[in-house]
């Protein structure tokens, strides 16, 4: 084993050493000193931020040359394994028979149980196949823990087996995991668009099944006092760097199976569009940043868990997938009266869960390691973390009570929660709605936001006493945008129009199809949008309204039968009365006022009917189609309105 030159390269090569190295450098001398960066105020003092940077450049180098050190006389630490297992009575090629016929039985056991669950159940769907694999991987665990306590009297040996068996469980567990998201039945739509799902699917198991087997080669020799030289190579060279290239491999080849997946072809949100159109390349980049970060850890002498970030990088890789499902299931209360609307925020409040793990995950697994070497407590760091966290659950979930209790108060009126969704007038409730969601959401991001300034210990006084004061020189130097708003404001407490009434302004007429704090938005009937400042408008004649007479103007021949044009436009009422498509709309039939005029040898006949407000449209339709035909029929000349008068030289 030759100790003695082992010995000689011990303090470069030993973890523990290193660390103690490292403790001894202002880095990592905080809790002796009692400095920390914010008893030092690194940001107001700049010569000691650069005495840090250049403490922690040190730092790295002197890891990496320790590193270069360790794997020269990685052949020495084969050696030494070699020996250690023969001390053991253990060879080599014996070792890994035991590992991998552990890792066989655990997987052939698993299955075996399984098969026998489903047996005795029946047919596995949703939550069912969930329970059962979980079930049958943890009594497989049980199993195979018992056996081996009672197969082998070394300590090592069993810790070992324990060790592979955990991880083709896990494995298990991840693969099963990955069928529900990425299963055909979940992604119907998504592979009639775009290349199949499963090639995607198994290319990420076989880099999991990597991962994990590096993992457990890693734990055996550590279990096996291998030398630091020999542990850094396998971890780097055989399980770091081929996991990463499986999995950078899998979203580049596979992106556009990968895009569809996260939106499918009938994703209305255009900002989930945009995230799956960028995912692949999030994924990759996040692939490599884990790496670095995994490197400098291990350098700096303080490495991350392994385990820990293969798990959180497959939450992280899997975040918009977990999305789209807690999505789908947390929509389907809202249509259940039942529900309530505490139950249907907190479902709608899991997605923020996720994304809100996987943020402090993310923290705690990148930030942490980078603050740490610049002096910063670890234990502060993941206090201000969860504090943050906290705040943006609370956050979270008032956000999704009120955009709960609105697509609730929108449905029970009968339409969506969105000003843009508009198929007919509205009620005042639904036209207040989106206004005043948007008002009580912008609150609440804001009070959030001062929130987060005041826990990681800004003052916040000084911001809401500049903003209020911005807020008073905008009202002075800004008297038209008040007046929009103030104005607005009395045209909703008076109810002057809703959301799908038509209405007319001295600037502009159509349908209202947006209501802002400063402005309304109306669609005129060729398409053209109008926004109309409340300050702009001055008089209101809405059309929809209650009810409508339409009066309807006829010029006829003088010798025209006025008798029975009376008669035929009472029949013509009583057809469209009788009308199952237009009686709804209509409140009084159509019928003859008599000549109102005579006008250069022509009489003017006046009609009339009274419909709904923003229904006469057909019914007038209707009433000059068939007046028309009538007029043709009994052989009544209208005469054409003169375009001038002949005046005498």
């Amino acid at each position: 084993m030759r100790p003695s030159r082992r010995a000689q390269h011990s303090d470069a090569v030993e973890p523990s050493k290193m660390l103690r190295l490292a403790e001894k450098n202002p880095l990592f001398s905080t809790a002796t000193q009692g400095k920390t960066m914010a008893e030092t105020d690194l940001m107001h003092d700049p010569t000691e931020l650069m005495t840090h940077l250049e403490e922690a450049s040190g730092t790295l180098e002197r890891g990496f040359l320790s590193r270069l050190a360790a794997l020269r006389h990685s052949g020495e630490d084969w050696t030494s394994l070699q020996a250690t297992l023969q001390a053991k009575g253990l060879s080599l090629g014996s070792l890994i028979l035991l590992l991998v016929g552990t890792a066989l039985v655990t997987y052939l056991l698993i299955v075996a149980i399984r098969v026998f669950l489903r047996s005795r159940i029946g047919k596995d769907h949703g939550w069912k196949r969930g329970a059962m694999v979980v079930a049958s991987t943890a009594l497989a665990l049980v199993l195979i823990f018992v056996a081996t306590r009672f197969a082998t009297a070394d300590p090592d040996l069993r810790r070992v087996l324990r060790i592979w068996a955990f991880a083709i469980a896990l494995f298990c567990l991840m693969r099963a995991a990955l069928m529900a998201m990425f299963g055909a039945k979940h992604q119907e739509a998504a592979v009639v668009a775009a290349p199949p799902a499963h090639r995607f699917r198994d290319t990420v198991s076989f880099a999991i099944l990597w991962a994990l087997v590096g993992i457990s080669i890693s734990a055996t020799l550590r279990v096996y006092q291998a030398g630091p030289g020999f542990r850094d190579l396998v971890s780097t060279l055989l399980v770091a760097a081929p996991v990463t290239f499986l999995l950078a491999y899998a979203y580049w080849r596979h992106r556009t199976a990968v895009r569809t997946l996260i939106a499918p072809p009938d994703t209305q949100s255009r900002g989930r569009r945009r995230l799956a159109a960028s995912w692949p390349w999030i994924a990759i980049a996040v692939l490599v940043l884990t790496v670095v970060v995994l490197e400098i850890g291990f350098t700096l002498g303080r490495p991350l868990p392994p385990l820990a970030i293969v798990l959180t990088l497959l939450l992280v890789l899997a975040a918009p997938h977990l999305d789209d499902i807690v999505a789908r299931w947390s929509e389907r209360g809202i249509a259940s009266p039942d529900t309530s609307i505490v139950a249907l925020a907190l479902r709608r409040t899991t997605r923020f869960v996720i994304a809100i793990a996987i943020l402090c995950l993310l923290v705690y697994l990148w930030v942490v390691p980078v603050l740490t070497a610049f002096g910063v407590e670890a234990a502060a760091v993941a206090r201000s973390v969860t504090e943050l966290g906290l705040i943006a659950l609370v956050a979270a979930f008032l956000w999704n009570a009120v955009g709960a209790l609105v697509s609730r108060a929108a449905q029970a009126e009968g339409h969506g929660a969105s000003s843009e969704e508009v198929e007919g007038p509205r009620t005042r409730l639904g036209t207040l709605l989106p206004l005043l969601s948007g008002v009580v959401k912008m609150t609440i991001l804001s009070v959030t936001l001062l929130t987060f300034l005041v826990a990681i210990g800004i003052n916040v006084w000084p911001i809401i006493g500049g903003l209020s004061i911005f807020g008073i020189a905008i009202g002075f130097g800004s008297q038209t945008l008040v007046k929009d708003v103030v104005s607005g404001l009395f045209f909703l407490i008076d109810d002057a129009f809703r959301l799908g009434e038509y209405i007319e302004t001295p600037g502009a007429k159509g349908t209202v199809e947006k209501i802002s704090v400063r402005s309304v938005s109306l669609r005129n009937a060729r398409g053209a949008l109008a926004s109309v400042p409340y300050g702009q408008i001055g008089k209101v004649i809405n059309f929809s309204r209650g009810w409508v007479i339409e009066k309807l103007v006829f010029r006829v021949a003088f010798d025209t039968d006025v008798e029975l044009v009376r008669k035929l436009f009472k029949t013509i009422g009583q057809e469209i009365a009788d009308d199952p498509e237009l009686s709804p709309d209509l409140l009084e039939p159509f019928k003859s006022q008599g000549i109102s005029a005579v006008e250069d040898g022509t009489l003017i006949i006046r009609g009339k009917f009274k419909a709904r407000a923003g229904k006469q449209f057909a019914v007038k339709k209707a009433v000059l189609t068939a007046v028309q035909k009538a007029f043709r029929e009994n052989d009544i000349h209208a005469v054409p309105k003169p375009i001038g008068s002949m005046t005498a030289p």
